[in-house]
């Protein structure tokens, strides 16, 4: 939407008035003019957006105007900053090269002005349209920020369409139904008990909790019942009025005519007041969509009564779930999507009456539902469109599946879907947006790097700065507030619940692709023929595609990247179509400011011109085979991001030290591509590598110079993430001093000289120097990868640590590694790769008390192993891999009652023959029959990997 492009470009307008407004000179109040003008039409802008779909063409094409205009301004400020900016030399030379630049650039900052000039035109003419559009559309501005009467109606709509689906044509309901009326009625608590239910929009959350609350046990347990649905723009106050009729209602009693009059805080005392009398009471607040809303209502709601007071909540957001549970005896209940079998079951139900779908149609039919994801109102709507279909004839099926998103554009019985995903897209403030909007990078079905997003995102300049908080938590936390709308899902999670891994619903990518296209947001190519947008491609992306498109490139012409900000290849891209527009861009593009190559191979080096890219704010080459850094690189003063990760680079140039905003800084190679286990080669730094201040990360520093490098580390105060490899025993000392600098430190990587066993040991026991009670104090991931004569004494105070891995330590029998992390109280990860020499291992009673998951891997004296009860009482996954003399299971693996999954990888032929043969009324089975899951890997004779699963073990758990 234009309002999304129009409000960052205030943004950048405001940061640029504030950071360059001494460049502008005659021409300040101009750019000051622009922005004012711009900020009166947002309000407008937001409110004529919401009837744009309805609109006359020359409001549509107004709209367009706005967008343009936005982007044009920020284009030339961005051309004249590339311009004059970089002439800030001091000194006697510096004023001769200031004099003859200004002398130089006089036609340029003429042509600069004459464009400000031209838009400053454009925008009074503009302006003049949004005064005329103002009172023709009854359009008041300013407006509020709630949507228009219009998507509120059909809201409203969509919701009682949820309510009236039929039990009969519900699936994949009697399981969680079952659940939340047994958290309804279990005890007989005086407290107030609140039961959230959470997920994204169309996942049937109203449904369900409308069957659980119309429950006849549920009617019979608490004879007060209201059903309040809240929405995103609700009136409290009507709210309330609702709240005390249905009760008033339901308990036989004239409603007050005094609710009329009474203000907030009077209706509040009526709610109150009646349930207190009136016994126990179950009360569902539909669609809550913010905290406050809880905050607010609670204190109407009494607590006392002889069996409970119950009150359920639907949301979108986790945190409005979470919140309303923690003053509580609360239950959240996370509402997934619908497994294949149940969407399946409901998609024939819809279409054929629950009868078979024919054989013709099955392949086409379950291609549509892939689609729906499991989304059950998605299921019926598309359904709803396939019922209306001719079954004989395929072809009718197929169009609906190749314009599955089309018809998500249209007016079709897929519509109410759209405007369900719609309400949650407008919902959000504008940077949330532009960073939900710019997910359309992604291909289909993509499994996106949350990291590698957020940096992005921060490269586009779409994450706004705050005091006190770093860039990149500001982003995590935009990336959070997406999760908690369940608009993106996360779909793996790294150490400490992090998300590492999100992806975007099939349904509501539809949406976003089209409103990214709108705006001209994303331009993607995947080489096959394809019409280039008339508008100014702005970001370019390159899809794999799964055909040859080699044929296509002596076709194509040379088009116009001089607007372009970002060029990224995504996936498995064509090499010589992405070297061709790389080459391109790379000639033509001066305002760039990501590139992201990642993963090309067959780029081998980075071409000159990139480094004439003044903007240039992201560079990731990460995966393409780069051997070397130029030292032009020093050029690009903007860069805040370099990504070499997996390339062959091995040392970065002097000139890398003027790069003073670098905050991200990656370089590193595997040792062994096969084998993990044996960690990464680092790059050579210069040596007064601590003058880059603004660092946050830095992976891998290779430590091998001495002393003097390991010095420049303690420098780099603001580091959070931070990998050594080649460190020298002589250097553990100094090493120790200087972390006690780097207070904001979370990740620590340290290896030392050598490969796998024959590492050199790593000293880091100087209590002089590590004695401090902040003493990485905010450290939660410890990789140790080297021999270590005995576990360094601060370890055991690191009590933040959430994850520690230790790789060839070697730590001899009476130096178990066990003991100084039994009693950290965050730990929740463990992973061990020859880091033991002892013949067993003991977790004790009371020990590990947070821990999850344990990874013990070629430790090849390990003989036996024994678990405490009392310990790892949260234990839910052990790994045991490469562990050839231990014969038995863990003694004590039956008291693990939360183990979910136990893996034996490569373990010897004895204990595998015992798991497997082991009879279900022996010892042996009852202390393994608790565990949903338990794996076997093995290489087969002809070296190819196996696994196999004990699927009669699980069957009989559940």
């Amino acid at each position: 939407m234009a309002e999304t492009v129009l409000s960052f470009v205030l943004d950048q307008l405001s940061t640029f008035l504030r950071e360059e407004g001494r460049l502008l000179g005659g021409v300040r109040q101009e750019v000051q003019f622009i922005r004012d003008e711009l900020e009166q039409m947002r309000a407008f802008l937001r409110e004529a957006e919401a009837k744009e779909e309805d609109a006359q063409p020359t409001l549509q094409q107004w709209i367009k105007q706005v967008r343009d205009a936005a982007y044009d301004t920020e284009d030339i400020l961005d051309e004249f900053v590339a311009r004059f900016a970089r002439h800030r030399a001091t000194g006697f030379y510096g004023s001769v090269r200031r004099i003859f630049s200004s002398i130089k650039n006089l036609r340029a900052r003429h042509r600069v002005a004459s464009e400000i000039q031209s838009i400053k035109s454009r925008i009074k003419s503009i302006s003049e349209a949004h005064q005329r559009y103002q009172s023709e559309y009854g359009i008041s501005a300013p407006a509020s920020n709630s949507l228009s009467a219009v998507n509120t109606t059909t809201w409203r709509y969509s919701r009682d369409d949820a309510l009236l689906v039929e039990e009969a044509k519900l699936v994949g309901i009697d399981q969680p139904k079952n659940r939340l009326i047994s958290e309804l009625l279990e005890g007989d608590d005086h407290q107030l008990k609140v039961v959230s239910v959470v997920g994204m929009g169309g996942l049937g959350k109203t449904t369900l909790v409308k069957r659980v609350h119309e429950d006849p046990e549920v009617r019979r347990h608490f004879p007060v019942r209201a059903w309040v649905t809240v929405s995103q723009t609700c009136d409290f106050q009507y709210l309330l009025k609702d709240l005390i009729r249905q009760l008033h209602e339901e308990g036989k009693k004239p409603v007050p005519q005094s609710i009329e009059s009474l203000n907030t805080t009077g209706l509040k005392k009526i709610v109150k007041d009646f349930l207190q009398q009136a016994g126990r009471y179950a009360i569902v607040f539909d669609d809550v969509w913010d905290v406050e809303f809880w905050n607010t209502i609670k204190f109407a709601l009494p607590e006392s009564s002889d069996g409970g007071n119950r009150v359920m909540l639907t949301t979108r957001k986790a945190d409005v779930a979470s919140a309303s549970c923690i003053e509580s005896l609360g239950f959240v209940y996370r509402m997934d999507p619908l497994s294949f079998e149940d969407s399946w079951t409901l998609f024939c139900n819809k279409i054929f009456k629950g009868n078979s779908c024919p054989g013709h149609l099955m392949d086409v039919a379950k291609g549509i539902l892939d689609k729906c994801e499991g989304l059950p109102l998605a299921i019926l709507a598309i359904s709803g469109l396939l019922a209306m279909k001719d079954v004989n004839r395929t072809e009718e099926w197929e169009i609906v599946r190749g314009s599955l998103g089309g018809e998500l554009e249209g007016t079709g019985k897929l519509d109410r879907v759209k405007r369900i995903l719609f309400l949650s897209y407008n919902d959000l403030p504008w940077h949330l947006k532009t960073c939900l909007l710019y997910t359309s990078i992604y291909p289909e079905d993509c499994e996106i790097a949350c990291y590698q997003l957020i940096n992005l995102w921060i490269a586009e300049r779409f994450v706004e700065g705050r005091e006190g908080r770093s860039i990149e938590d500001v982003a995590w936390g935009y990336l959070s507030e997406l999760v908690n709308r369940s608009l993106i899902q996360v779909s793996k999670v790294f150490y400490e619940g992090i998300p590492h891994e999100c992806r975007i619903h099939d349904l509501l990518r539809v949406i976003i692709v089209s409103k990214s296209r709108e705006q001209n947001m994303v331009t993607i190519t995947t080489g096959q023929p394809m019409m280039w947008p008339s508008d100014k491609v702005r970001r370019l992306v390159v899809h794999g595609s799964s055909s040859n498109s080699t044929q296509h490139h002596q076709q194509r012409p040379n088009y116009c990247f001089d607007h372009l900000r970002s060029f990224v290849t995504v996936g498995s891209a064509d090499p010589l179509l992405s070297k061709t527009l790389l080459s391109q861009i790379s000639r033509s593009s001066k305002l760039l400011k990501v590139l992201d190559f990642g993963g090309q191979e067959t780029q081998e080096e980075i071409p000159n011109e990139i480094f004439k890219m003044f903007h240039l704010k992201h560079l990731h080459l990460g995966g393409t085979g780069v051997e070397r850094v130029p030292k032009a690189i020093g050029k690009l003063q903007h860069l805040e991001y370099l990504y070499l990760g997996y390339t062959r680079v091995r040392e970065l140039p002097v000139e890398i030290l003027k790069l003073q905003k670098l905050r991200v800084l990656r370089v590193y190679q595997e040792v062994d591509s096969s084998d993990d286990d044996y960690g990464y080669h680092g790059f050579k730094a210069p040596s007064n590598m601590g003058g880059l201040l603004a660092l946050e990360v830095l992976l891998h520093i290779d430590a091998s110079s001495g002393s003097t490098i390991v010095k420049e580390i303690g420098k780099l105060t603001q580091l959070r993430e931070l990998g050594i490899t080649q460190l020298r025993r002589e250097d553990g000392k100094e090493l120790c001093s200087c972390l006690a600098n780097l207070t904001s430190l979370r990740e620590l990587s340290i290896a030392s000289i050598g490969k796998g066993g024959d590492r050199e040991i790593i000293d880091l026991n100087h209590p002089s120097l590590s004695s401090s009670s902040s003493f990485l104090q905010s450290l939660r991931m410890l990789l140790l990868c080297g021999r270590l004569e005995r576990m360094p004494q601060w370890v055991a105070h690191l009590h933040g640590l959430v994850r520690i891995d230790l790789n060839w330590s070697r730590l001899r029998g009476e130096e178990d590694p066990l003991e100084s992390l039994q009693h950290l109280p965050n730990l929740v990860s463990i992973n061990f790769c020859g880091s033991y020499q002892g013949e067993g291992l003991c977790f004790k009673a009371g020990g590990f008390l947070m821990l999850k998951g344990i990874h013990l891997k070629r430790m090849e004296g390990l003989r036996w192993m024994r678990v405490e009860e009392g310990a790892l009482p949260h234990l839910q996954t052990l790994f045991l891999q490469q562990l050839p003399l231990l014969e038995e299971l863990p003694l004590g693996i039956q008291h693990l009652s939360q183990l979910q999954l136990l893996c034996l990888y490569e373990m010897s032929s004895e204990m595998i023959e015992k798991v497997e043969n082991q009879k279900e009324d022996s010892e042996d089975y009852t202390r393994i029959a608790h565990i949903p899951e338990i794996v076997i890997g093995s290489y087969t004779d002809d070296g190819e990997w196996r696994l196999r699963q004990l699927w009669e073990k699980k069957k009989k758990k559940t």
